[in-house]
């Protein structure tokens, strides 16, 4: 069988997408997922994307990480799978679709993607760092020297902390009032990433939560580029959360499987 693929990057963050409305995809197989985000014997990506009809709304994404498990939501991903649907012609400018966390809604403006994320409300504060769910668990804490510091070392530490399942861990230094430097470990990937999404929404809340800023949009540097996180924060609930950054088309290729 060749399976038909689509290459797509959001700030450095790369997946491999597929349509996946006849459902012919081996979804089940963990072994092809992980050979076709191999980035010395496949394709290449920090995780793979499926494309599938939903009854409520335009699509429904389902999210595979490197390894080849299907995992919780991915913020960049829920951005490059909103533009490959334009590219389908599928969606026009807005949408609304079906993820692992429940209902999103996206605007696109040409390489921009604008993604609304999950409602937060639980966050736990410790002396060190800050735990929320925005999606995916992560773990925000701040250090300085980030340029310098050993993400992939402290973070699989730290990652492991967490029990089998594990979080992410993002490393945050401030830059100005509203303007944070970010580098991430992803679970999963097992490695550092050039860009979070959900990390990035993960690290901006935090950030408000713990009066590194009082404002309430948020521009994120991430190794790969530029993202921005904005919401409204109310008791202590910040809603109308969204994620917008670039989502960009990379390749279309055909692969046997």
């Amino acid at each position: 069988m060749n399976l038909i693929f689509y290459k797509y990057q959001g700030t450095g963050n790369d997946f491999v997408i597929v349509d996946n409305r006849l459902k012919t995809f081996p979804k089940k197989n963990t072994a092809i997922i992980s050979h076709l985000c191999d980035r010395h014997f496949g394709i290449g990506a920090d995780g793979l994307i499926l494309l599938e009809d939903d009854e409520e709304t335009d699509f429904k994404m389902v999210y595979f990480n490197a390894d080849g498990n299907e995992s919780t939501m991915c913020g960049n991903g829920g951005r490059c799978i909103v533009a490959f649907a334009k590219q389908l012609e599928l969606i026009g400018n807005k949408t609304t679709f079906m993820a692992v966390d429940g209902l999103h809604s996206a605007a696109i403006k040409e390489d921009q993607v604008s993604l609304q994320m999950k409602d937060v409300d639980a966050i736990e504060i410790s002396e060190n760092y800050t735990f929320l769910d925005t999606g995916s668990p992560h773990h925000v804490q701040i250090v300085n020297n980030l340029d310098d510091f050993l993400v992939v070392i402290a973070g699989r530490k730290l990652r492991n902390a967490y029990g089998n399942e594990g979080s992410n861990i993002n490393f945050v230094e401030k830059i100005d009032e509203n303007y944070f430097d970010l580098r991430t470990y992803e679970r999963g990937v097992e490695d550092e990433t050039l860009a979070c999404g959900t990390g990035a929404t993960a690290a901006a809340i935090a950030m408000h939560k713990t009066k590194q800023t009082l404002g309430n949009k948020i521009g994120i540097k991430v190794v790969g580029g530029e993202l921005e996180v904005s919401f409204d924060e109310s008791k202590g609930k910040y809603t109308n959360v969204f994620l917008k950054g670039p989502a960009t088309f990379v390749f279309k290729g055909e692969i046997p499987i």
